[in-house]
Order: C-alpha cells, then structure tokens, then sequence
C-alpha cells in the first residue's frame, strides 16, 4: 500500500514538473506583452509601455507627424500623450488576434482609450492597430506599428469611435 502512494506522489511530482516545465506558446508570450502593454497604459508608466517596443521601432501613428522612427522618437510622443491626461485614463484591447512563425508575428486588436484632458475636458478614442514583433533573445517586441482610425473619403473627417 505504501509503495502504491509512493508510485502515485511520484507520478504526480512528475506530470506536475513536466506541466510547469512545458513552453509558453509564442501567442500566449505575446498576449502577455500586450496585456503588460494595456496595464502600463492604464498606470500611465511610460517606462512600462516603452520596454513593449523594440529600439528601432517604426511607428505610424494615428496623430502627427506621419511617422516615428526609433525608440526616443515615440518614447517623445508616449511622454506628449501622457503630460495630456489630467487624470485618469481609461483603456481597453479587444479582439487581439495573433499569428506567429518563427521569430516574427503580428497582431491585430482594437485599442480604447477615454482621458481627460487637464482642463477637465473628456476625449476618446477608438484606433485599430496593427503590430508587427520580432522574437529577439527569446523576448517579443514590437518592431512596428500601426494605428488608424477609419476616414470618411468625402469630408476628410475621422471616425474617433470606430463602431463596426
């Protein structure tokens, strides 16, 4: 009887190290830099949202200039955003949708902020962002990314909402 425990513990000793030793999925790596990501954000820790990107990151913006080429240059932007929050900021990530292959990935989600601004007055915003990562020293990272809001043709305008 003591043997049959003893086999027993063992085997569960076994299928537990086993369990915990298994790799993490590369979009399950990535969902967790996502949702480290969207914590920052919601801290407004500039520091957590920038250790997301890589130092060459290249990003498309929703708001000027067109572009941002490294690390100093949207770490800049992130700061300009942030300093314009007179409170609380709000922000949700919803359908992030993941594909992997070898050391690059991609994703697509839809990003939700509402802020607001230190003058009391609310803004919010509904972007859709795409990032592309790269798979460096067994660490993702975003290398680019991606954010835009939909645009009506005729009036120029953007549509801050983004409703389906």
């Amino acid at each position: 009887m003591q043997n049959s425990i003893a086999i027993g513990a063992a085997c569960a000793l076994i299928l537990a190290t086993s369990a915990a030793a298994a790799p993490v999925s590369d979009a399950a790596q990535i969902r967790a830099l996502e949702a480290r990501f969207a914590d920052s954000v919601r801290a407004k820790n500039l520091d957590g949202i920038m250790r997301v990107y890589a130092p060459g990151v290249r990003v498309f913006d929703v708001s000027p200039p067109r572009e941002y080429d490294g690390i100093d240059a949207y770490r800049a932007d992130w700061g300009a955003f942030l300093s314009g929050v007179g409170g609380s900021l709000t922000f949700t990530l919803s359908d992030l949708n993941i594909e992997t292959g070898g050391d690059l990935a991609y994703s697509t989600s839809i990003q939700s902020w509402t802020w607001n601004d230190p003058k009391g007055a609310s803004h919010s915003l509904t972007a859709r962002v795409t990032d592309v990562y790269r798979k460096r020293g067994g660490a993702w990272r975003i290398v680019h990314e991606h954010v835009s809001v939909p645009v009506d043709l005729m009036s120029g305008q953007g549509d801050l909402a983004s409703a389906r």
